[in-house]
């Protein structure tokens, strides 16, 4: 088929998740020597984050140093662990503990450390409890925020004063400690009506193609329904949705034959060089993160939540990855990626690409365990 190299990374291997070299794996991913960065993702972090080469380079490094101590930190926590994050400022891990006698063991491991008042175990039991709960439109999202020790819930600032949301926020402040902050508008899916030239199809529906897989590749779940066919940039068929979640969840994967192949390639448009997946090793909250999609292409910000429910309008979404990085309709299923290693796939957000706004993803390594597909890395 004409244009067969692009469709190639077009279509099976773009966009950056946090997935896993191996599904079984999914608890202790490898650690890569280096961080394999192209020139197009060192572009995008000075053009979004307002970095200077050398200091997307050294921010990337930082990272994973910290994302590979992450581990170790926590359990030198032990019980007393209140979560962690990337602070960009000193290019260190933080980790919070709830006792002071765990610092110095922290410390140790060369991660800086922030005595709080809740463990991690207790904010997410909090959470978890809001989970349990229906939420009016009006309430946007909610997830634990260590930085802050609290439950964060974000509510649409023109609907605050509405009566069902603040009967959900009076409940969840009985639940424990949550704090109320104000968003500009409600999430929504990217997804797009058909237009020439991107990456898939199906139905009258275009989305992103997320990372490949053995076998085909993964994308949001509200993209299509099992059963369903996938075409394209071409026309061509693909093959079809094996397995498909939305809402709850919002992950899918797709089958490939009919001539496609998969590459593990986060796919540039020609815009930026072309990023190699390496693996999945999943960044902690405050650490860069870019994305590829089909109508933005790319762009990156830091993350800035995990563990959010996310509440559409078609049903809450759980366990999504909040960012700052923006995105628009037709970006849907596409790749999240931190350095060389994917993160997960578009799922939605809020705002667009000229004026900012927040994106989530759905994590990779889960739609890896779910469905025991095995990340196509290079």
């Amino acid at each position: 088929m004409v244009r067969t190299g692009l469709s190639a990374l077009l279509i099976i291997g773009t966009w950056a998740t946090a997935g896993l070299t191996q599904a079984s794996a999914a608890d202790t991913p490898s650690v890569t020597a280096e961080p394999q960065a192209s020139a197009g993702i060192i572009d995008a972090m000075q053009r979004d984050l307002g970095l200077t080469k050398t200091q997307a380079q050294a921010r990337l490094a930082a990272e994973k140093a910290a994302t590979a101590l992450e581990g170790t930190a926590r359990g030198a926590a032990g019980a007393a662990y209140g979560g962690s994050w990337f602070d960009s400022g000193k290019g260190k891990l933080t980790v919070a503990v709830t006792d002071a006698g765990k610092a110095r063991a922290v410390r140790a491991t060369g991660a800086e450390v922030r005595v709080v008042a809740h463990t991690a175990r207790r904010l997410d039991a909090v959470k978890n409890r809001l989970d349990a709960l229906s939420a009016p439109k009006g309430v946007s999202s909610w997830h634990v925020d260590p930085r802050a020790n609290t439950v964060v819930v974000n509510v649409v600032a023109s609907a605050e004063g509405d009566n069902d949301v603040r009967a959900f926020v009076a409940k969840a402040r009985q639940a424990g400690p949550v704090t109320v902050e104000r968003t500009a508008q409600a999430p929504q899916t990217f997804a797009a009506g058909t237009v020439g030239g991107d990456p898939y199809y199906t139905g009258n529906v275009r989305c992103s193609i997320g990372f490949s897989v053995h076998g085909g590749f993964v994308t949001a779940g509200h993209c299509g329904q099992a059963g369903g066919a996938v075409r394209g940039w071409d026309g061509s068929a693909i093959g079809n949705f094996q397995g498909s979640s939305f809402p709850d969840n919002d992950y899918a994967w797709v089958n490939v034959g009919s001539g496609w192949w998969t590459v593990p390639v986060v796919l540039g448009w020609g815009t930026v060089s072309d990023q190699l997946v390496r693996g999945s090793n999943e960044a902690p909250i405050g650490a860069s993160i870019c994305r590829s999609g089909s109508t933005t292409h790319w762009h990156c910000g830091n993350v800035l939540a995990k563990n959010e429910t996310v509440n559409y309008s078609q049903g809450a979404v759980r366990q999504m990855t909040k960012t700052s990085v923006c995105a628009e309709p037709g970006d849907s299923g596409g790749s999240f990626i931190s350095g060389d290693q994917a993160q997960g796939v578009t799922s939605g957000g809020w705002g667009n690409c000229s004026g900012g706004g927040e994106t989530w993803h759905q994590p990779i390594n889960e739609i890896l365990n779910r469905y025991g597909l095995t990340l196509h890395t290079a």
